[in-house]
Parts: C-alpha cells; sequence; structure tokens
C-alpha cells in the first residue's frame, strides 16, 4: 500500500538542478551573440574553420585585445563566452596537426578563458556542455527541433560531418528528456511504496532510452568520421599538458570532449543501480568536473536516494520487476549501439589513418581533422575507448533482475 511522503522527506524535484522541463540538460535559446564589447573574440570564433586553413587562426588570435571579463552578466552570456574561447583554443592548439602543437596557451586568451571558467564551473577546454548543449540555434525559430532546421553557432574543421556529430547528439539530449522528467517520479514513488507510480515511470524511461537510440542511429547519416575534441591529457603530443600563461606557470591538463561528460547515463546508472569497476567508475566520476555544476549536484543526489533495485526486489510485483527489466535491456542496447558506432567513426578510421600516416597519404587538411595517433587507442576523454565501453555495458547487465 503507497504512503505519503512526510515533511522530512521533501518530494524530489528537477527545479534546483537547472534542468529544463523543455530540453531536459539542453541550455535552451542559446545566445548567438555578445555584448558588442567581445565582438573580437566572437570575430574569431565565428571563422575558425577557414582561418586554421588559412594557417591564420594563431597570429589572429595573438593580435586580439585582452578583454575583462566582468561585463559577461547572464548565464547564457557566460555559456557563449566559453563556447567561443573554447573553438578558440582548440583551433591555436591543433593550427597545424598533431606534429606542432603549441606549449602555451597566449593570456589574452587564457586569462579570460579561465575566468569565465571558473564564474561556471567548468574547465577551460572544449567539453560536451559547450560543443553540443550550448552550441545550437533553429533556422527558422517556429520550426522543428529536427537535423534540417538546426544548426552550430560555431564549428571547428569537418564541415558538415562535425555539424552531423554535435547534431545527432544533441538530439539524443533530446530524446532523453522524457527520461530525465521521470527521474523523480521513480524516486519519490520509492519513497512513498507507489508501486503503480513507479511502474509507469519506469516505462515512460524505458521508451525514451528507445528514442534515444533511435536519435544515434542518425549518426549513420550525417556523420563521416573526423575528430576535434582533442585533449590536453593523457596526449603524447602535449606530454606535459598545456600552459595558460598569466593564470599559472605550470602546465596544465584537461580530458578533450566525451560522451561521457554528458549527464544523461550518469543519472540512468544511479537511478538503476549500476555499479562500474574501479578504472571505468573513475574515469566516469572524473568526467563530472567537466559538467556543469548543478548536473553534477543532480546526479550525486539521486545517488543518495533509496535504491530502485532494491524495492523493486522487496516489493516482487511482476509488472514493476518488468518494467524495470525493460529499462535495463534498453540501456544495454544503448551501450551496444554506442560501441557499434564507436567502432565504425573512431577506432576504424583511426587505424585507415595511421595506416595513411605510415605511408605519408594525408594531406594537409586531414591532418587537422582526422584523428590523431593519441586517439588510436584512447577516446577523445582519454580513456581506452573498446575496453571501456565493453566493461561499462557489461557492469549495466549485471544490475538485471
Amino acid at each position: 500500500m503507497a504512503t505519503t511522503i512526510t515533511d522530512s522527506q521533501k518530494p524530489f524535484s528537477l527545479d534546483p538542478y537547472h534542468v529544463s522541463e523543455e530540453f531536459g540538460f539542453i541550455l535552451p535559446a542559446p545566445l548567438a551573440e555578445l555584448p558588442p564589447y567581445y565582438q573580437p573574440w566572437m570575430d574569431i570564433a565565428q571563422h575558425v574553420t577557414e582561418l586554421i586553413y588559412s594557417h591564420m587562426l594563431r597570429s589572429h588570435i595573438l593580435k586580439m585585445p585582452l578583454l575583462n571579463t566582468q561585463f559577461l552578466e547572464s548565464h547564457r552570456e557566460l555559456r557563449l563566452a566559453h563556447l567561443a574561447l573554447s573553438v578558440m583554443t582548440m583551433g591555436y592548439v591543433w593550427q597545424e596537426g598533431e606534429d606542432d602543437t603549441v606549449k602555451m596557451l597566449p593570456r589574452n586568451l587564457a586569462i579570460p578563458y579561465c575566468e569565465v571558467s571558473q564564474r561556471l564551473g567548468l574547465p577551460p577546454i572544449l567539453t560536451h556542455a559547450d560543443a553540443v548543449l550550448a552550441n545550437w540555434k533553429k533556422r527558422d525559430p517556429q520550426g522543428l527541433f529536427d537535423m534540417e532546421n538546426l544548426e552550430l553557432l560555431v564549428t571547428l574543421p569537418g564541415g558538415d560531418s562535425v555539424r552531423g556529430f554535435f547534431m545527432v547528439t544533441l538530439l539524443v539530449e533530446l530524446a532523453a528528456v522524457p527520461a530525465i522528467k521521470s527521474i523523480p517520479l521513480v524516486i519519490n514513488g520509492v519513497q512513498c511504496s507507489d508501486v503503480e507510480t513507479v511502474t509507469r515511470a519506469l516505462e515512460e524511461f524505458s521508451q525514451a532510452m528507445q528514442g534515444m537510440t533511435d536519435a544515434l542511429k542518425l549518426m549513420h547519416v550525417y556523420y563521416i568520421p573526423v575528430c576535434v575534441l582533442v585533449r590536453w591529457k593523457d596526449n603524447s603530443s602535449m606530454p606535459a599538458g598545456l600552459v595558460y600563461e598569466g593564470v599559472q606557470a605550470e602546465p596544465m591538463e584537461y580530458s578533450g570532449g566525451s560522451a561521457a561528460q554528458s549527464s544523461l547515463l550518469h543519472c540512468f546508472d544511479e537511478l538503476l543501480g549500476v555499479k562500474h569497476e574501479a578504472k571505468s567508475g573513475a574515469f566516469l566520476t572524473r568526467m563530472r568536473n567537466y559538467m556543469p555544476p548543478s548536473h553534477k549536484r543532480l546526479i550525486q543526489d539521486i545517488s543518495l536516494q533509496p535504491s530502485l533495485r532494491g524495492f523493486v526486489q522487496q516489493q516482487a510485483c511482476e509488472p514493476l520487476t518488468a518494467s524495470f527489466q525493460l529499462c535495463v535491456t534498453k540501456l544495454l542496447a544503448l551501450r551496444s549501439y554506442h560501441i557499434n558506432v564507436v567502432s565504425r567513426f573512431i577506432t576504424v578510421p583511426a587505424a585507415r589513418a595511421r595506416q595513411l600516416r605510415n605511408q605519408g597519404n594525408i594531406s594537409q587538411e586531414e591532418t587537422v581533422s582526422r584523428a590523431p595517433t593519441a586517439l588510436e587507442e584512447t577516446g577523445t576523454g582519454g580513456s581506452g575507448i573498446m575496453s571501456f565501453l565493453k566493461t561499462v555495458r557489461d557492469r549495466t547487465r549485471d544490475v538485471s533482475i
């Protein structure tokens, strides 16, 4: 029999975590322009690709004025500033490919970048929160949220493939919104032993995960392998990391953008009770430092709630058990499909790039858009990609009832 939540058990809500009812973790209506004072940033950020291919990006950035970040007032302004500074930084470091990286980011870029990063609680490198969650606009503001009507605010070398990669990932995030919205229903239902509510919420949850897998399948339509989210941690091209001039003298190391920086599967794992093995778990925990702090806090708070799996086992209710097991099955299917995508678009192309490089057949343009050697065995975040993904999938299977 269902009970009520007492005053000491406040109902769990998404309100404190800056999660949108319509867009989930996606930043709603990102700004496309900053105040005029910051136009020097936008003039470069919006032309990074052309400046890289003309080998002029570094010289343009070196001439850029050192701007004061105090005039950035709103959260959306800070997110666009972080996106613009991130793209400029990636381009500056990798303009000539992995054979001619830099050791120092100039102060006129490094200082404001680190200031904006500190205000947002994000690291000074391009993250999933930048490249995907805050890097979109509708061509027709009244039109659909789909591939044909979406475009990037800023981009990097790779043309339509970069757009496809980021936009498909954005659509996966959007497909997950019903699952995110069901999390409070599940948690509150468990707290008051409301089997019917938990069962219905888990059914919504599993349907949303199927939608995420369906959205991910668009990667095969819109994406041709390129890799731009390169890191300066565990990277042989930058073994010491990167010095942020004017910030600190010692080099800093950061992982590149990664799907592991999406808050989605972290939330799902905590809700379903998935426990990862030590090495994979440590990597995933580190990736939470690349998320907006409120989203990281949501994951942590979900982990503190009473065990959903334990509740399902205790209730021994067939429809409830079936709905929980379907969620596990759908999460397994999503992770298995992701392995397929990574194999096709990262590991196989990286091996091909290695072969071409050994033969001396990679063009200058391909040098800055193909996967670097550091990614041939690891993902953009720095994990041993295939073994990591398979271990994570197998640990998901362990929560089956």
